[in-house]
């Protein structure tokens, strides 16, 4: 988990805008074990926690190096949690919570809740004119749609979350939805840690989803460029469809549009009543901030939410493989080969060993896949390894790509990419390499660490996912008990044929 990698992160990737070579910095940690724990103990006993009685997990760390604190709230549903026939609706709900409360976003509620009641009873009937393929009611009824927004859109204060917080000195305000979890994140100076309270409290008591039909265009829009109109979106969708069969996991975070198209703002209410609950939030917080006080605040603020029972973990379990599966997509695009493998979740314990395969592979250029694919044979331009894909909390992927460089084929990168996913099984890794690569994984943790905002998302993420914010200070002693012999049997019993999907972006 030292390395989180969303799908649309894997998207940028490929299209260049972000430095497939970067060269982690190496330190001075190695195994000096004994140096690094007094570190992370000074980071532990500067953490408290609480639980609200209505299950609200607060985490709250102390480092008042700057008069700033950073805030996260880590909803724990994603994609995978969305209903059949709704996919899109958390992302779509990550849109919408930005859009205010009856006393925030709006000059009038009173009179603009009785618009956006039309509204909903007008899309009622656009959904049954489409059933009954009534064209000529459809296009009256789109019409009131239209003119109804515009109604709706006189009682609408433009961004007036967004702006309150920027007023008040707050930056960073975002929020991402990912297979797993939807996370809400910003930072304030530390005298607005009330203020903060009150806004984080109140949109997620009092939600109005206003602007919802044209938010839901800005959506379909945002598929249109992810997706429809991507190559590597319309390849990373059509991969993920093809390397699970039951799993959610197969399906887009983003939606698939005729879902998204179809979504009702109870469909939202819904999935809003059942996920944001207090049992499944984790806020964490870290900075200049006094934990005393957050209890105090939080007990004003947060104790308002109804008492909720934690959704159960999904029960889908995606069969085994049991032949290789294929998928080509062509589209006048930069050729790019795709190759992954089942793997368990990220509390399986072997899950840093896979970790450490990626890092071996493809860490920077001294990794073997830079070495061998982009420096030597120049079969690519790029080429990487990661696990996570598209999510980490049920068994996902280890998957491995290269971007092809011009006048070679995607046969030869698919031979020389898979020659040194091959060599993991054959020969031990030396030593030497593989406690460079561990220094480069420690590195990295505690450069997140010595974040206030990386810090706050880790420890959110690290409670909800494993049950415990302590296990990421364990994270280090994982990585130094990862041996040769493990990478060797872990790729043995993982790099085989039957459990293989490879996905071919040609140019036409």
């Amino acid at each position: 988990m030292f390395k989180k990698i969303f799908y649309w992160l894997l998207i940028t990737l490929l299209v260049g805008t972000l430095n497939p070579n970067i060269v982690f910095a190496n330190s001075t940690l190695s195994d000096q074990s004994q140096s690094i724990q007094p570190y992370l103990e000074q980071f532990k006993d500067n953490i408290t926690e609480f639980t609200l009685d209505n299950n609200i997990k607060f985490i709250v760390m102390k480092n008042s190096k700057a008069p700033i604190i950073s805030f996260v709230t880590y909803v724990d549903v994603g994609g995978i949690n969305e209903p059949d026939g709704q996919t899109g609706v958390a992302h779509f709900l990550e849109h919408l919570a930005f859009k205010g409360t009856p006393e925030i976003g709006t000059n009038n509620y009173q009179e603009e809740k009785v618009i956006l009641a039309q509204l909903d009873q007008v899309f009622d009937e656009i959904k049954q004119a489409q059933k009954e393929n009534n064209q000529e009611k459809l296009a009256q009824l789109n019409t009131q749609l239209e003119e109804l927004n515009i109604q709706a859109s006189q009682f609408v204060n433009q961004n007036e979350f967004g702006e309150i917080v920027e007023i008040e000195g707050g930056v960073g305000l975002n929020a991402a939805t990912s297979a797993d979890a939807t996370v809400y994140f910003y930072n304030f100076p530390s005298n607005k840690l009330e203020l903060w309270m009150y806004l984080e409290s109140e949109r997620f008591l009092n939600p109005v989803f206003r602007e919802f039909y044209t938010e839901k265009q800005v959506i379909l829009e945002e598929r249109k460029l992810r997706t429809d109109n991507s190559p590597v979106g319309k390849m990373v969708e059509a991969f993920l469809d093809t390397a699970f069969t039951q799993h959610p996991y197969k399906r887009p975070v983003i939606g698939y549009e005729t879902d998204i198209a179809n979504l009702t703002r109870d469909n939202v209410q819904n999935f809003f009543d059942t996920y944001y609950g207090g049992s499944n939030i984790t806020i964490a917080m870290v900075g200049d901030v006094n934990p005393q006080e957050v209890k105090t605040m939080a007990q004003k603020y947060f104790a308002r939410f109804p008492n909720t029972t934690k959704p159960a973990k999904l029960r889908i379990t995606e069969p085994p493989q049991t032949k290789t599966k294929e998928v080509t997509i062509e589209y006048p695009s930069q050729p790019v080969y795709f190759e992954g493998y089942h793997i368990p979740d990220l509390n399986h314990p072997d899950y840093i060993v896979y970790d450490m395969i990626g890092a071996i592979l493809s860490n920077g250029r001294t990794s073997r896949l830079y070495k061998s694919l982009v420096e030597e044979k120049k079969v690519a331009l790029a080429a990487t390894g990661f696990t996570g894909f598209p999510g980490d909390k049920y068994p996902n992927l280890m998957l491995f790509y290269g971007l092809s460089a011009p006048d070679r084929t995607l046969e030869e990168l698919e031979i020389a990419l898979h020659s040194e996913i091959e060599k993991l099984k054959t020969q031990p890794v030396n030593q030497e390499e593989l406690e460079r690569v561990k220094t480069q994984a420690k590195a990295n943790l505690l450069t997140s660490l010595n974040s206030n905002a990386g810090m706050a998302k880790l420890l959110a993420e690290y409670q909800a996912k494993t049950g415990d914010w302590r296990n990421l200070f364990t994270s280090l002693d994982e990585i130094s008990a990862v041996t040769p012999e493990d990478i060797q049997r872990v790729a043995k019993q993982t790099f085989i044929p039957e459990n293989k999907t490879i996905g071919r972006l040609k140019t036409i």
